[in-house]
């Protein structure tokens, strides 16, 4: 009887260095995809949103370079959706002057257009190992620029007619397009330090 207990107490005390020892390997492996996560965000302009935005999907990217750009591509297209849904809701809205209402027309069309070419460069990114792979990153790179001018197109609208917009509208449409600029600029930041 004193054997089976014993041989129990080993078992069950192999079977818990046996998870322990997997749990702290997994933490090391997490942490150390953070770390690179973090080095890497520091190539950005935005580093502290980078670091933030990405370190959720660690354990995805791990030390992949072009895991990395293409979480950020996801983000940044997941922001810009979003923002144009916001934007869309908000022009259904009444009260606003007509130029307000075509400045936020003009802001829906560009975001779609920002969301669409961002959704180019991740097809890109899908080429990479190809043979062609310098023209897809230079596609890539193009698709993300054009992206970010998107995204300032509308609020140069604003400015332009800046005495003829509430600054109350303005303020809003200026937070939600900083966010989306500022997540599609460290995408291209990341997607700058690729190479092959």
């Amino acid at each position: 009887m004193a054997s089976s207990y014993e041989f129990l107490m080993i078992l069950f005390t192999l079977v818990f260095i046996s998870t322990l020892q997997a749990a702290i390997a997994a933490t090391s492996s997490t942490q150390t995809y953070k770390t690179y996560i973090e080095k890497a965000c520091n190539s950005t302009t935005y580093p502290e949103l980078c670091n933030f935005s990405l370190s959720p999907y660690a354990s995805k990217i791990k030390g992949n370079p072009q895991k990395l750009c293409k979480a950020a591509l996801s983000i940044a297209i997941k922001a810009t959706h979003n923002a144009s849904s916001t934007i869309s809701k908000l022009l259904k809205q009444k009260g606003f002057t007509s130029f307000e209402t075509s400045i936020l027309k003009d802001c829906v069309a560009n975001t779609k257009d920002s969301i669409d070419e961002l959704k180019q460069s991740l097809d890109a990114m899908r080429h990479l190992n190809g043979s062609d792979k310098e023209s897809q990153m230079e596609n890539m790179k193009t698709w993300v620029s054009a992206a970010l001018t998107d995204d300032n197109t509308c609020m140069d609208g604003f400015d332009d007619g800046q005495d003829q917009v509430s600054g109350t509208l303005k303020n809003r449409i200026n937070d939600i397009i900083l966010k989306i600029a500022t997540l599609t600029s460290n995408a291209l930041s990341l997607i700058n330090t690729l190479k092959f």
